[in-house]
């Protein structure tokens, strides 16, 4: 069975006529759709509400589709600030998780109001000076290192940069206090692409019972929990996608067992807080490249008229994403293939000896499950100029979100004139 592509051939074919690829297609219907079912599934737990991770697709018009449907921003950087004030998104709707971050970062975040969350011990003196002052309400990442797993793309948590440890943690709590933080909060991330559903109902459970330690070592009262992002997506057919009702259920009565029916809470509530990207807008976003060239040597390969300067996971670090053939969507897959680009880098490659119906030069491709952390990872080796971004309206319509970058946007930084009087 096709993967679903929002678009028929013929339709594309057109699209292509206004707008050259490669380029990037969103689905705003299913983008919309999907972030209901998830607020939905979630809102049974208290507070619920979920930080778009804006490093997946800093797009604004995204951006504000998703604030449409409720959900604030996770930021990491002054551009990803920037862009969700120029959006709409201000205030605690933005939470601010970055690591090794300048003071000028913390100083912009905190006079916009967003939730710093802080990745390091050490970063509370630096947030204190910084802002001379401190923040009434403040966060702390937690890496519980080897009591947890992490997964293949982040890694083990006792060798990541993030977070800080369980003796840290109650060290960071008290001296925030001390220096005026009457308001806290609690954030972990371990996993990235996780589809285990029990995964993220376990890293809740851990998240609820340090609220309970440090609420009986340190009388600290956590109000919202934040369990990252971390939601994986079925890139590949035998893969299922994670359940949104059944995490929400497991995490529900973690939350009842350890939180609601705990005397020691008194009966207060501890928010809950989910910063996902890939599992929102991922599977609704389709990388669309033509076949260029074909090359047969040792392999029979396929060039595009795209490269990894547009979509690097499966040249990074081998990610795999299904491929279409527009048109051929139910013809046999009888030869096998390397799509590659034109980077002068033998990585550059989407698929590897992969089996596809036969391509012609001229053919569209489309690259499935593209929509978070594609164009956002894109560069300029080699001088390759990145694609622009297309959105598919709920009416049907199809519009320019992003326009492809130019020579004169590469050149921009550079000054020429200069040059003219140098040597």
């Amino acid at each position: 069975m096709a993967r679903y592509f929002p678009l028929k051939s013929d339709e594309l074919q057109k699209t292509v006529e206004r707008f050259p690829t490669p380029f990037y297609l969103y689905d705003e219907k299913s983008m919309r759709e999907n972030a209901r079912r998830l607020t939905r599934a979630f809102s049974i737990l208290p507070g619920f509400k979920e930080y778009f991770a804006v490093k997946g697709l800093p797009n604004p018009f995204i951006l504000k589709i998703l604030a449409d449907e409720g959900f604030g921003a996770d930021c990491s950087s002054l551009a990803e600030l920037i862009l969700c004030e120029r959006t709409g998104i201000t205030g605690e709707n933005i939470m601010f998780t970055s690591n090794q971050t300048p003071a000028f970062e913390y100083l912009h975040a905190y006079k916009q109001g967003a939730v710093i969350n802080l990745d390091d011990i050490s970063h509370i003196d630096f947030l204190h000076k910084s802002l001379n002052g401190f923040p009434s309400l403040i966060s702390f990442r937690y890496n519980p290192g080897p009591l947890r797993e992490g997964n293949a793309i982040i890694g083990k948590p006792e060798e990541a940069k993030y977070g800080l440890t369980r003796c840290q943690l109650f060290e960071a709590y008290k001296k925030a206090r001390s220096l005026g933080a009457n308001h806290f909060g609690l954030h972990t991330m371990i996993a990235s692409n996780e589809l285990s559903n029990d995964y993220f109902i376990e890293t809740a459970r851990m998240l609820y019972e340090l609220c309970a330690d440090l609420k009986r070592e340190l009388d600290i009262d956590i109000e919202f929990i934040n369990m990252g992002g971390g939601m994986g997506i079925p890139y590949k057919k035998e893969q299922r996608a994670v359940d949104y009702d059944y995490i929400a259920n497991g995490i529900k009565k973690a939350y009842d067992s350890l939180i609601a029916d705990n005397p020691l809470f008194a009966g207060k509530k501890i928010n809950f807080y989910m910063e996902c990207a890939r599992v929102i807008t991922g599977p609704y976003g389709w990388l669309v490249t033509k076949a260029i060239h074909e090359k047969h040597i040792y392999r029979d390969y396929i060039g595009t008229d795209s490269c990894m300067a547009d979509l690097m996971r499966p040249g990074m670090y081998g990610a795999y994403h299904e491929i279409t053939v527009s048109g051929k969507e139910n013809a046999a897959a009888e030869h096998t293939y390397d799509i590659v680009g034109s980077l002068c880098e033998n990585c550059d490659k989407f698929a590897v000896q992969r089996k596809l119906p036969r391509i012609d030069r001229g053919d569209l491709l489309i690259i499935h499950d593209a929509g978070a952390h594609g164009r956002a990872m894109g560069f300029n080796y080699n001088g390759k100029l990145r694609c622009g971004e297309l959105l598919l309206r709920t009416d049907g319509s199809v519009i320019e979100i992003r326009r492809k970058e130019t020579l004169e946007d590469y050149f921009a930084t550079l000054d020429f004139d200069k040059l003219a009087s140098f040597g």
